[in-house]
């Protein structure tokens, strides 16, 4: 259950990521329809996490097995991507991070791709990207998380 304190939102568990972007998206006008929560082939639910915004890309590392991960689509844009880490404003660099899609209606093709994240150190959820995607069938994508 998400709390809000100062601003920003704090959750106990990976599945109030889902809370968070559905706050946020409602908030963008393109609310969430489809959720996937990040889990590694290893088993780890807890990431590092580098992104790029404006070119809609995003990569987590996994924090167990170190083994790194485009998500989504956006494997084919990694080369012209500038890659920022992502941090919590607690300094914790490893991040459980859940995907959101928000679909076209009536369609199962993506209109908006969104990437929510909990840090699991202070529990501060958040919306850590967003950015419009158009990705024919969702299930596909976000099995990509």
């Amino acid at each position: 259950m998400l709390r809000r304190r100062g601003g920003f939102s704090y959750g106990e568990s990976q599945a109030d990521i889902r809370d968070e972007l559905h706050r946020y998206s409602k908030a963008n006008a393109y609310i969430v329809d489809h959720f996937a929560d990040a889990v590694c082939d290893c088993g780890c639910k807890v990431f590092g996490l580098a992104l790029d915004e404006a070119a809609g890309v995003a990569v987590r590392t996994c924090v167990g097995c170190r083994t790194e991960r485009p998500i989504g689509d956006c494997a084919d844009d990694l080369a012209d991507a500038e890659l920022e880490e992502c941090a919590c404003t607690c300094g914790g660099e490893e991040l459980e991070v859940t995907g959101g899609v928000s679909l076209y209606e009536g369609s199962e093709d993506v209109r908006w791709f969104y990437i929510g994240c909990r840090c699991p150190k202070c529990g501060l959820t958040a919306v850590y990207g967003d950015w419009k995607n158009e990705f024919n069938g969702y299930r596909e994508l976000l099995a990509r998380v």
